[in-house]
């Protein structure tokens, strides 16, 4: 099987491209290596995959990774729309799994035309590909942060989605109806992933459980907002990437439906003194703890309904937070040196 998968130097792009390359799986992996955060570790993910830095720094050069004869990387930017299609006049792929976006709920609030950039004009730009060059699925990931403050829960894939409360979360709700139309227009099998809180090793800088295991590590004080009375579905990034492989590989055809959307989440809803608990004991240090008012842009809690994921295609996640966030912590002091 051919796959794309965009985003491939990020957090769960990576995960994925990893997973489908061990799979034996022809893999590309497209990336444009912002510096939202440290590009560093960007760089240390494609590593992992056999590309070298000064390789993945070559914009629109395709690189073989030298550790995987089977993966293969370019950076190019979903927005640049003509070195998009001529990327895909060169490839007939059978799958685009697309992990590619502006991430953060947090900095959509204070530079929101970077969304519009990259998750609404890139997404575009990668549909439009994917419908005119004969893809068999086209698998993307949305986000828990649609429903918004829903006081529904679990959250249903039928839940209220229509009043989000950060411009990433408007981003993403487009994403599921641009997706919708493309397949109504082009008989497009489409499938959104909303995700809920993934984590675990190789996660992202500006996540609140890196933040607070360096913090933990050098003695400084963690902020939880509203004053700690949050909960989040904390995913294991593990359980997530064996949902989108299982996808994947299947094609989608457990649905015969051409458009369709999915929770993958814990179904376990962990409350940020359990959190702050689980770092403490993988760290071996107690939190300094500041307790803040609530964020802009931020929901009291989430927690996903997965069965229509168990149902379809046995999505089962099974990773407690504890477990989870030992297998983080020791990646961190080892990747660090700390």
């Amino acid at each position: 099987m051919k796959v794309l998968v965009t985003g491939c130097a990020g957090f769960i792009g990576f995960n994925i491209a990893k997973k489908l390359v061990d799979g034996k799986h022809e893999v590309f992996g497209i990336d444009c290596m912002n510096d939202y955060y440290d590009i560093n570790l960007k760089k240390a993910r494609l590593q992992e995959l056999g590309i070298e830095k000064e390789d993945a720094e070559k914009e629109g050069k395709e690189v073989q990774g030298n550790k995987h004869p089977n993966f293969w990387f370019a950076n190019l930017d979903l927005t640049n729309e003509h070195g998009l299609k001529e990327f895909f006049s060169s490839h007939q792929f059978d799958v685009v799994c697309n992990l590619a976006a502006q991430a953060g709920v947090r900095y959509s609030i204070v530079n929101p035309a970077v969304y519009v950039d990259n998750n609404i004009r890139g997404f575009f730009n990668l549909l439009d590909c994917v419908a005119h060059n004969n893809v068999k699925l086209f698998v993307y990931a949305s986000s828990s942060s649609v429903y918004g403050n829903s006081k529904e829960m679990p959250f249903r894939i039928q839940s209220e989605t229509s009043k989000p409360v950060s411009f990433y979360a408007a981003t993403k709700k487009a994403n599921e109806l641009m997706a919708y139309t493309y397949s109504e227009l082009y008989k497009l099998k489409a499938i959104g992933i909303r995700l809920f809180t993934v984590y675990g090793p190789w996660g992202r800088p500006d996540m609140a459980y890196f933040d607070f295991t360096n913090k933990i590590l050098k003695g400084e004080a963690i902020s939880l907002y509203n004053h700690g009375q949050l909960q989040r579905d904390f995913t294991y990034i593990d359980d997530i990437v064996n949902g989108f492989v299982k996808i994947i590989e299947s094609g989608g055809k457990f649905t015969e439906e051409k458009y369709k959307i999915y929770n993958l989440g814990n179904h376990d809803p962990v409350t940020l003194e359990r959190f702050v608990k689980a770092i403490e004991t993988a760290v071996g240090r107690k939190a300094m703890i500041n307790y803040l008012p609530m964020q802009q842009g931020d929901v009291e809690s989430t927690y996903a309904d997965i069965s229509e994921s168990t149902r379809d295609f046995q999505f089962e996640p099974v990773t407690s937070i504890e477990a989870g966030i030992k297998r983080f912590v020791d990646w961190y002091r080892d990747y660090y040196k700390i």
